[in-house]
């Protein structure tokens, strides 16, 4: 695979993503990324340290100047914990865990959050705003309670099938609700 490649397709990703969702600052973007996937393998199976690393910075590179929190969800055999910056644990009050992700229990794409971020932090759960689901890892428990799916243009990273998603508050009430002010 040529990472030049697989590093503008996940820009071009969170680009798109990000001019759909319209993120605030202070927002979270909950990241799952299988480099097993994105090579061309099945998911968890053949872990690439240097595509994780990569496709974090790049990802963070994009969300970090926006004020943007980047959650980077680790694998199934860490129950797809989080690792974020200790600042978005102390805004949002989430509970820290104790544990230290590496490439065969986290993954390579959380285990790179974990050395990158300035200081991390990993929690079990989040309600992010946006997501992005790279190689089909499952994010979505980690979304607000109403994802809405976003259609862009970017269908892949490398090999792996992605998916994006934005969050919208709960429509509620009835026949008789309104969903915008009326003058």
């Amino acid at each position: 695979m040529n990472m030049s490649r697989i590093i503008e397709d996940v820009k071009n990703t969170v680009n798109q993503l990000l001019s759909a969702a319209e993120l605030k600052t202070g927002s979270i973007l909950v990241v799952g990324c299988s480099s097993s996937e994105i090579l061309g393998n099945k998911i968890g199976t053949a872990s690439s340290e240097d595509t994780g690393r990569e496709v974090f910075k790049a990802i963070y590179d994009i969300v970090r100047p926006c004020g943007i929190f980047l959650a980077a969800q680790c694998c199934e055999h860490l129950n797809r914990a989080l690792v974020i910056e200790e600042a978005c644990l102390e805004k949002y009050g989430y509970e820290r865990v104790s544990v230290v992700p590496w490439i065969h229990a986290g993954g390579s794409f959380a285990s790179a959050a974990y050395r990158m971020f300035e200081r991390p932090a990993v929690t079990e759960h989040i309600k992010a705003d946006a997501g992005i689901d790279i190689g089909d890892t499952l994010i979505g428990m980690h979304l607000r309670d109403v994802a809405v799916p976003v259609r862009i243009e970017q269908k892949s990273i490398g090999s792996a099938h992605i998916v994006c998603a934005r969050t919208r508050p709960r429509l509620i009430g009835g026949e008789r609700a309104r969903y915008t002010l009326v003058q």
